[in-house]
């Protein structure tokens, strides 16, 4: 069931925390306590004011991990709404989501992104923003005192977002205050996040999920938030071993990582036990999740999430109670229910569409009316993934409807035969994905990358051996990588192309 939060702008969530306390700490930087953070969002905000910058305008903010992209964030969304945006993209890309926001203001680091500069719309303004000495930011602009009366409201947009557009145009995504501030109070009440927890961010602070669990979940708690230049495989122990971080929140290619190099930190990961680890954004196959929680000692909670539910509506919970291999938990200030094609919500135990909502889940897509009779049905959003709730309520997903793999009429989940591959023990990674077929519509073939020497002939017999025939990929291709998106996701609807295979 949905809750009030106990705020209701991310101006609230800057009163959570102790005024001496650390807010933000990185390598190579002084640490930002959480009267050094206030005082410099209200500073920058009311420079955003004077530049005439206001409720509903969108700022684009394009900057690498690190305080100052945390710290122009909250500036932005508490003036106006903030446009957060990889710092990656191309010049095209730039200028697409530049037009596609209406963005009037763009805030950067001195020296950095041409592509982003270059991309400019006609009467956009540049804002540089430069780090100080003590660990603050300071913009470019003239100094104005902040306006309080001015500040976003509850039910102004706080951030614009995109979906991820793999297979469409990406559809706008406005999130608004009140949204935010529903899903951070189920966050904190899901991990019971407080003031003596460190969270190591290692998603990037342009998706939803490093912005919301990581970065506000931490702020709005009054932990500290320890913001290193984005993911690194080989220099996290080191962070590990310097900020004795309490808990991380990542996508499971990234545990995937730290799992492999696990072996040679075994006295870091000994002598700084985690609290608990949480996976989102993707599924995590059960047997990654067996193996993290035997080498790092602590709960892995998996957790379900989308940008158009404010990050996260499911999980599962913190120890005592059961957190279950292949379930993403149980929704937490949200409903969940499963829903047939016709708009029918369907018994326990049924497979079909999950469905929720609760007050974190955004209004609609923004000036999409085709999109929102899509995806919204009598107030329940629908996510567009396939799955069922299990006899205690938690929820199993077996795929996204679009990545399930008809095979001859068989429903197959791509999920089931990605677990079974990732137990042969050369196979590092796994990826199962639908291929056309002139007279099946659709077969099933994988790709792996390999830690170990093995056939393609071996593979296919391994999943023999636990998959039904028709579930056995006709063929497994053997690659030095696997494709990802900017946040880690592989990219499963497009395998097909990517490899060039044709029915």
């Amino acid at each position: 069931m949905s809750r009030e939060p106990v705020m209701s702008t991310l101006l609230d969530l800057l009163d959570s925390g102790d005024a001496s306390h650390p807010a933000l700490v990185a390598p190579g930087r002084p640490d930002l306590s959480y009267a050094a953070l206030r005082a410099n969002v209200a500073d920058l905000a009311g420079q955003l004011q004077g530049a005439g910058l206001g409720r509903g305008d969108r700022v684009a903010i394009a900057m690498g991990n690190g305080p100052e992209v945390v710290i122009a964030f909250l500036a932005a969304a508490t003036a106006a709404t903030a446009a957060p945006l990889n710092p990656k993209y191309r010049a095209d890309e730039f200028a697409f989501y530049y037009e596609d926001t209406r963005a009037k203001a763009l805030i950067i680091l001195p020296g950095t992104l041409d592509a982003a500069r270059a991309a400019m719309l006609p009467g956009m303004q540049l804002i540089e923003a430069a780090v100080t000495a003590e660990g603050s930011l300071a913009f470019d602009i003239a100094h104005w005192p902040f306006d309080m009366r001015r500040a976003a409201q509850p039910d102004d947009v706080a951030m614009i977002l995109h979906t991820s557009g793999t297979t469409s145009r990406p559809k706008r995504v406005p999130i608004r205050q009140r949204n935010l501030a529903t899903s951070i109070t189920n966050i904190i009440e899901t991990y019971q996040l407080g003031p003596e927890d460190r969270a190591l961010c290692v998603m990037p602070l342009f998706h939803i999920h490093g912005i919301v669990a990581s970065m506000l979940g931490t702020l709005a708690s009054g932990g500290t938030l320890i913001c290193p230049p984005g993911f690194d495989a080989m220099r996290f122990w080191g962070w590990v071993e310097q900020y004795r971080p309490t808990w991380f929140s990542a996508v499971p290619t990234m545990h995937q990582m730290l799992l492999a190099r696990a072996e040679r930190n075994a006295e870091v990961i000994a002598a700084n036990p985690f609290r608990f680890i949480r996976s989102s954004s993707a599924p995590l196959p059960p047997v990654v999740m067996e193996r993290m929680e035997a080498t790092f000692g602590a709960p892995v909670l998996e957790s379900y999430g989308m940008t158009e539910a404010s990050h996260q509506m499911t999980s599962n919970p913190l120890p005592p109670a059961p957190h279950k291999a292949g379930t993403v938990g149980v929704g937490i200030g949200v409903d969940v229910g499963i829903m047939d094609d016709a708009g029918s919500l369907l018994p326990q135990g049924a497979r079909g569409e999950v469905v929720v909502r609760g007050g974190s889940v955004v209004d609609g897509y923004e000036n999409n009316p085709q999109a929102n009779a899509a995806a919204f049905t009598d107030g329940w959003f629908r996510t567009g993934d396939q799955g069922y709730l299990d006899e205690d309520g938690y929820l199993a997903l077996t795929g996204r409807l679009k990545e399930l793999i008809n095979r001859g009429g068989e429903k197959i989940s791509p999920l089931e035969i990605d677990d079974v591959l990732l137990r042969h023990p050369a196979v590092a990674e796994a990826l199962s994905f639908a291929v056309p077929h002139k007279t099946l519509g659709e077969d099933i073939h994988a790709a792996v990358v390999l830690r170990a020497e093995a056939s393609e002939k071996e593979l296919r017999e391994h999943c023999a051996r636990s998959l039904a025939d028709f579930k056995v990929p006709r063929q497994i291709h053997i690659l030095e990588a696997l494709p990802r998106g900017a946040t880690g996701k592989l990219q499963r609807i497009t395998m097909a192309k990517t490899l060039g295979i044709e029915a």
